[in-house]
């Protein structure tokens, strides 16, 4: 640490380390999303090719490694619940997402604030004002 720079107080400390947790959970939050949007798109293909399939085709799911026989009906039940399930899970992560973002401006307007001196902790008040 060089002569200018100053450690920082306990209080900002703690609101820079509030913003960065939100931070994390964010991109948390937006890495889930971006997974869940490629799985929603990987079934709605399979659900657009199951669809054009005859209904006395020969159809399979894979169980971990291996391809197991199964009916279109089954499979088509199967990728519509596995779709509407990513799309609740996509609304909630979305909903995460809107209220991280709104902390954040908040956490950030709070350290700026502290920064200018209106919030310091008693004791903790900048003497000078900006310009």
């Amino acid at each position: 640490m060089s002569a200018g720079e100053q450690q920082l107080p306990p209080w900002l400390q703690e609101q820079v380390g509030r913003l960065q947790q939100l931070q994390q959970n964010l991109q948390s939050i937006m890495m889930q999303k971006q997974h869940l949007e490629s799985e929603h798109l990987e079934t709605e293909r399979a659900l657009e090719i199951l669809q054009k399939a005859n209904d006395d085709d020969t159809v399979y799911k894979t169980a971990g490694s291996i391809l197991v026989k199964s009916t279109k009906a089954t499979l088509l039940s199967e990728l519509q619940e596995k779709k509407e399930l990513a799309n609740t899970r996509l609304m909630v992560l979305s909903k995460q997402e809107i209220r991280i973002k709104e902390n954040l401006k908040e956490a950030e307007a709070k350290i700026r604030e502290m920064l200018r001196g209106s919030n310091a902790p008693p004791g903790q008040q900048k003497t000078d004002t900006p310009k």
